[in-house]
């Protein structure tokens, strides 16, 4: 499945936590720790350079040689695999990543997977790692977090054009022969950097969940099935309607992903989902709130944004698939939106 079995484990320094990894033929250095969830972690690395790696490292690994960081740091991604089901979504994981190729998704540029003895501390029997480029900004969440603490909103202008950028990613995802959804678009996995002068740079990462989007449910097992799948795969808050209740009898396409585009949407505007106000009542329903498209708009900047991005976000929000836009649509709207509202 396209994985590399390395016969060089990492190699860890005991007292700080810190140490080398190997992947395949190039070596890391263990900056630090940015991140962890479940049974991945993820860490910054620096590229250790030797006499014997003449030969250009990762830059000879590498065909795009725009996504070589100029210091030599990445992104690490360590993953434990307990069980076969683990390793074969983790190759899945690595197949699919190596399918797209755009500026605003996450390039995969390098991997392995090493075999383990089990320890006393845990019963994984593989390692992952994965190397990425590395965005020290933080996600869409992590900032709109930061934001919210301040009563701090992104202008009209950087919530149009942080939108469009993801727009122009999920494109090339859906272009695809077949086309892929990505089925876990939120603001945790959009990566953003800060750019003088200009709006944010927007990166779509994780394409754990990704799938080829087009899926044909003729019985009751196949519709609940993929219930138990999407529950799975897909943030809740951010889960389109037919995932939710899904027909015995239904057409699943790449509009799930115009859902969770759409609750992303409002989600830079007002840093969490529009269904998230469910969550917080007595009584409330998440999955009714979002089978029902009940949208709340809740106090946002002074002057606040323009109507014409609430009726976008509602556009894209139809609880029905099949009357939700395709991503072609909603390029043509948000470039109209841009030419009107980015000075």
């Amino acid at each position: 499945m396209g994985c590399t079995f390395s016969g060089l484990n990492a190699l860890y320094d005991a007292v700080n936590g810190g140490g080398d990894v190997w992947i395949n033929d190039n070596r890391f250095r263990i900056v630090r720790q940015l991140g962890e969830g479940g049974f991945a972690y993820v860490y910054l690395v620096k590229e250790v350079m030797s006499d014997s790696s003449s030969a250009g490292g990762l830059a000879k690994k590498v065909k795009d040689p725009s996504h070589l960081s100029d210091d030599g740091t990445y992104a690490m991604k360590k993953v434990l695999i307990q069980n076969n089901e683990q390793l074969v979504l983790v190759r899945e994981e690595i197949r699919v990543s190596s399918l797209f190729s755009h500026s605003n998704l996450l390039p995969l540029l390098d991997h392995a997977i090493i075999a383990v003895k089990p320890t006393q501390e845990g019963s994984w029997n593989h390692e992952a790692y994965l190397l990425f480029p590395v965005h020290l900004d933080g996600t869409l969440l992590d900032n709109s977090n930061a934001m919210k603490a301040k009563k701090e909103f992104f202008s009209t202008s950087d919530v149009l054009q942080i939108f469009r950028q993801l727009c122009a990613g999920l494109k090339h995802m859906h272009s695809l022969e077949p086309p892929y959804a990505h089925n876990d678009i939120k603001p945790g996995n959009v990566l953003l950097t800060r750019r003088k002068g200009q709006s944010p740079l927007a990166i779509l990462m994780d394409f754990g969940s990704a799938r080829p989007a087009r899926k044909q449910i003729r019985s009751r097992s196949e519709a609940l099935q993929l219930q138990e799948w999407a529950s799975e795969h897909c943030s809740a808050p951010f889960r389109a309607p037919e995932l939710w209740d899904c027909p015995s009898h239904a057409d699943i396409d790449e509009r799930t992903d115009i859902w969770s585009l759409g609750c992303t949407l409002y989600a830079i505007m007002y840093g969490v989902s529009p269904f998230e106000y469910a969550l917080g009542e007595s009584g409330g329903s998440l999955q009714l709130a979002i089978v029902n498209a009940q949208i709340k708009w809740p106090a946002g900047p002074k002057p606040p944004y323009p109507e014409p991005l609430h009726q976008f976000v509602t556009w894209m929000l139809q609880p029905q698939a099949a009357v939700r836009p395709c991503m072609e649509d909603i390029i043509i709207h948000v470039d109209k939106l841009i030419s009107k509202f980015s000075q």
